[in-house]
Order: C-alpha cells, then sequence, then structure tokens
C-alpha cells in the first residue's frame, strides 16, 4: 500500500521544466489554529442550540463562513500560477548549485507563499506577472546528486487552511570534484620558453595574457611594438597532459581532485590540455566547452 502510494505521488507531482498549477495539483486542508477555530465553533454551536440563544448562533455561522472563506482564498494563492525551472547540469564540491524557479501569473495577484525543502524554508512575495527565485543546495560528495523535493503551501489569510503542492524534480546535477592545488613540473607541463635560434620560425603580434618570456624585445626596441617569437616546437610546448596514472596520490578521489587543480590552473593560464581516464578520455582543447566537458568526466569517473 505504501508502494502504492509514493508511486502516485511521485506521478502526480512530477515536474521536469514547467508546470501550471491546476486544481489536481493543489492540496489543501485545515492547519494549526484551524483545529482551534473548529473547536470554537462546536463550542458556540452546542452553547446557542443548548440556551437557544440567537446570537450565539449567529457569532458561530459568522466564523463557519470565515473558514469557508479561508480554504477559497489560500487555494487561490497557488492556483494558476505558472513554475519553470533552471539548473546547471555541472557543480563542484565546495560550491552551490544554483536552481533557479521562475514564477509567472496571467493578471496581477499578490501571493504570499513558502517554499520548503528539506534543510530550507524561505518566504516569497509575488505581485508582478513574473518572479525568479534562486534555490542555493550544497553537495558535499562528487558524483550524482539528486535535487531534493520542494514544497510550496500558502497559509494566507488567516493561517486557519494550509494549501500546498510538491514539485518533484526530475533534473540531476553532476558534481565535479573539489579541486587541490599542487606545483605542476615537466611530467605534466612542458613548458620551456630556451628555444635554439637554430628553430625561429616566425614572428606574430603580442596577444594580451600571453607570457612575456618569448616577446622579441629587439623588436620593442626599435619602437615595431610588441612581437611573439614562433619557434618550431612552440606549439606543442603549451599543452598539459593530465593523466590519472601519472597523479602523486593513492586514493581514487585524491587523484581526481588533483586532475581538477590541473585543469583550472590550465584554464587560468590559457594551456590546452587533454584529460586522460581509466575508462574515459577528453581531446586537447580550451576555454568553456572544454571545461565543461573536463568536469562531467571528473564527475562521472
Amino acid at each position: 500500500m505504501k508502494k502504492y502510494w509514493q508511486s502516485w505521488v511521485n506521478k502526480r507531482f512530477k515536474f521536469e521544466q514547467f508546470k501550471q498549477l491546476t486544481q489536481k495539483d493543489i492540496l489543501i486542508f485545515i492547519y494549526q489554529q484551524g483545529y482551534l477555530f473548529l473547536v470554537l465553533i462546536f463550542i458556540t454551536f452546542i452553547a446557542g442550540v443548548n440556551y437557544a440563544n440567537n446570537l450565539i448562533l449567529g457569532f458561530c455561522f459568522l466564523i463557519s463562513s470565515i473558514l469557508c472563506i479561508s480554504f477559497y482564498l489560500t487555494f487561490k494563492q497557488l492556483h494558476g500560477l505558472e513554475i519553470t525551472s533552471a539548473i546547471s547540469e555541472i557543480g563542484q564540491v565546495g560550491n552551490s548549485v544554483e536552481l533557479t524557479l521562475y514564477f509567472e501569473q496571467k493578471l496581477p495577484q499578490t501571493r504570499y507563499l513558502w517554499i520548503k525543502t528539506e534543510h530550507h524554508l524561505e518566504k516569497i512575495l509575488i505581485q508582478n506577472l513574473k518572479e525568479k527565485i534562486t534555490l542555493n543546495f550544497y553537495a558535499e560528495e562528487r558524483g550524482k546528486f539528486e535535487l531534493p523535493n520542494i514544497q510550496i503551501y500558502s497559509v494566507y489569510p488567516f493561517g486557519l487552511v494550509r494549501a500546498w503542492t510538491y514539485l518533484y524534480l526530475q533534473n540531476c546535477v553532476w558534481i565535479a570534484p573539489r579541486a587541490k592545488e599542487f606545483q605542476t613540473d615537466n611530467k605534466f607541463v612542458q613548458q620551456n620558453f630556451s628555444q635554439d635560434v637554430d628553430e625561429f620560425r616566425e614572428l606574430r603580434e603580442y596577444q594580451t595574457g600571453e607570457s612575456l618570456h618569448a616577446v622579441s624585445w629587439k623588436q620593442a626596441a626599435r619602437g615595431h611594438g610588441l612581437y611573439i617569437k614562433i619557434f618550431e616546437q612552440y606549439e606543442d610546448q603549451h599543452h598539459v597532459n593530465i593523466v590519472y596514472e601519472n597523479m602523486p596520490a593513492n586514493s581514487h578521489e585524491e587523484r581526481l581532485s588533483l586532475m581538477m587543480g590541473l585543469v583550472e590552473q590550465c584554464e587560468q593560464l590559457q594551456h590546452a590540455y587533454n584529460l586522460v581516464l581509466p575508462r574515459a578520455e577528453l581531446e586537447l582543447g580550451l576555454g568553456e566547452k572544454q571545461l565543461y566537458q573536463a568536469k562531467l568526466l571528473l564527475a562521472q569517473a
């Protein structure tokens, strides 16, 4: 029975990237003070009947109508709300994973809502046609990170009734290892600017961020500007071979952390790099796309 119930709940509140809250998505019931309110209604009804007092009965019907109106007003806080989500597919240990929720309504309406997760509770106010809320989650381990289920609820206006819904997120995020720094040597990075004069090939214009070791200072002294000396072996001396087996560590996680540290250093120094893992390889490259692929491979290793 429990398995059937959980399967029904997962199917009903399944959330991928977009959802418009309809009647079937919203649950509603008495909330906290509402139980005391029910006791008050019961007491006033019994007293009014026993003493045949129309004033007490009138008060009983008044507070009963307030409870009924609360059901409608609280339900309207969620009904018709459109929710869209956006999240990065790659995170990293030590950094937060950001989940952005976009709330949209067709007509301006003030909504007082609460967003609740396993370790987070936040109150939000929606007044405009579009609102954006960002939730941060922290992953402590490398690998696949399952996003927690989200509950959105409202107890407006009197706190007597609660209307709520769930977002069972289907997205998952791959978490790359934390970067661990260490001093590289010739085993991992081949950088040598003491080229032989006989290997000289050509001059090209200096680009911002490049090392000054290869600048042709003679050209600069003559007022011709900054130029880089290109040698036959120059192109091969600015890449990094990041090999899993060569990492100076014993544990699997520590080796991946060292590789992550090398990847970040290469991106900062603008050196092309490739990854060699036991079951996967990443070809030589540099830039945002290369960094994304490197993090993904290290997260899945």
